[in-house]
Order: structure tokens, then sequence, then C-alpha cells
């Protein structure tokens, strides 16, 4: 994703855009790395929703994403999907929290680590229905989703585009989706939100700069980045990763950005979850 927007922007601009994989402290270091840069335009931060959850499961940043980062625009939205193994005894949403409630602690939830999506999806399915499944964490969403396969976990609020072939084949149940809506993808399987009003998770992804950058090049790259997006070929290679293209201006993705750091940060908080 990163690389078609760098090299859309190269294209349109007239200006080469490096990719740079800025990797540690679940991209902190990234972000820091780009807060700290002259605010010209010229170094920029591909966001997405696991900054916001940062901003809660770090006590120590040195810096502030929702007050150092300005948003540029949204790329994509995703989804994910809630899944077992089709031998669980739990074929519904109810069914399962029947279960969990009947026997705490018991059900093993997976995810691919503390503070991701598969975490704060699962924590707030816990905290809506109040029941008490057991969280697994890995080291990565792959061995997670393998250990679930093999029967070793239970539950998992799994990205789709990780989980959608596993379904197809059978090798696992879909019990609900993450959407306020149903998905096309999947138009047989109910939303979570269809028994526990009010439930919803969407990932996603963006474009961001330093703060003090001037508003003309905010405009001027939201501009290319939402006629990138409208491209037919780059919504299908989008697409390939399981992703639907969302434009928005900067001031749309403020606005989402803000509300969704604070309606993480109480899930984050009912969970206990911290990093260092």
């Amino acid at each position: 994703m990163r690389d078609m927007i760098g090299q859309w922007l190269s294209e349109r601009l007239g200006q080469q855009f490096i990719i740079e994989n800025r990797v540690g402290a679940g991209s902190n270091i990234g972000t820091e790395a780009v807060v700290r840069a002259p605010p010209d335009g010229y170094t920029l931060l591909f966001i997405s929703s696991t900054n916001s959850y940062n901003a809660t499961l770090y006590d120590k940043l040195n810096f502030d994403f929702v007050r150092d980062i300005v948003p540029v625009a949204s790329v994509t939205r995703g989804l994910a999907v809630l899944v077992v193994l089709p031998s669980f005894p739990a074929k519904s949403v109810p069914e399962l929290v029947a279960l969990a409630k009947a026997d705490p602690g018991k059900i093993t939830m997976a995810s691919g680590g503390i503070g991701g999506a598969a975490h704060v999806c699962g924590e707030l399915f816990k905290m809506m229905t109040g029941v008490d499944m057991l969280h697994v964490p890995y080291r990565g969403g792959a061995p997670a989703l393998t250990d679930l396969l093999a029967g070793q976990v239970q539950v998992m609020f799994d990205t789709l585009p990780t989980s959608i072939d596993h379904i197809r084949a059978g090798r696992l149940r879909a019990l609900a989706v993450t959407t306020a809506t149903r998905v096309q993808v999947l138009p047989d399987i109910p939303t979570v939100a269809e028994f526990v009003p009010g439930y919803e998770w969407i990932g996603w992804t963006g474009v961001g700069a330093p703060r003090n950058t001037p508003a003309e090049i905010i405009d001027k790259l939201n501009k290319e980045i939402g006629a990138a997006l409208a491209d037919p070929k780059i919504k299908a290679r989008f697409a390939d990763f399981g992703s639907t293209v969302f434009a928005s201006s900067p001031a749309e993705l403020d606005t989402f950005i803000a509300a969704y750091t604070d309606k993480w940060a109480k899930v984050i908080k009912f969970a206990g979850a911290k990093l260092d």
C-alpha cells in the first residue's frame, strides 16, 4: 500500500518519494521520525489504526499522535471477521456469548499481539457482552491463525484477507463481521452488531504529515491521493489486499481519527493493556 501511494505521488508531483520502513516499537519509531521532520511536505507518514491504539497503549511516547501529525488523506478501510473451527460448539454470536458466560475464562481468544486489531476487537466484544474469554497474544497474526486452525485456541477476530480463503474452504466458520452492515464478500454472514447493538470495528489507513505543514501543501497532497484512489487500477490493487479505498478531506480524516482514538482508548483501558 505504501509503495503504491509513494509511486503515484512521485509520478504526479514530479518528486521522488522514497519509502523508508522505520520498524520497531509498534510503528512509534517511524512516527516520531516524521513528527521531528521539517513540515515541508517532503516527509510523510503512512498512518493507520495502530497509531490510534498506541496513543493509549504506551505511557511514555515523545509525541502526541493526534496533536503532532496532521491528517492528509484517508486511503483504505478494512474489517475483521469473528472465526472459529467448524467443530466449535457455538454456531452463532448468541451461542458464543452463552457458552462464554457458562464457563468464564475458559474460551481462548487468539490475537497477533497486545493492542493489535484482533485484540481490541475481542476486548470490545468482551466489554459490550460482559463475557470473560482468555486472551492469548501471539507474535503476529500468522502464528495465531495457525494455532486456531490447529485447534490450539478457539476464537479469533481476524482480518478478512487472511481468513477469507479458509472460510470459503470450510476450514473456518465465520460467525460475524465487525462492520456496522453486512459486506458483499460474505453476504450471508451477519454483523456482530445484529446481536450486540452498537458493536463496530473498522481498520483504517491514511497519510499524515508533520504538524505545521502548510495548508496548501496538505490540500495538494490530498487532491493527488484522491485522484489515485479514483483510479480503477489502484482500487483493484487494494482489493487484492482485502481493503476498500476510502477518500476523505483532511478535515474529515482529522475528525475521524480524534473520535476513533478516543473510542479505542476506552476499550484499551478496559482491557488494562499496556506496552513499554
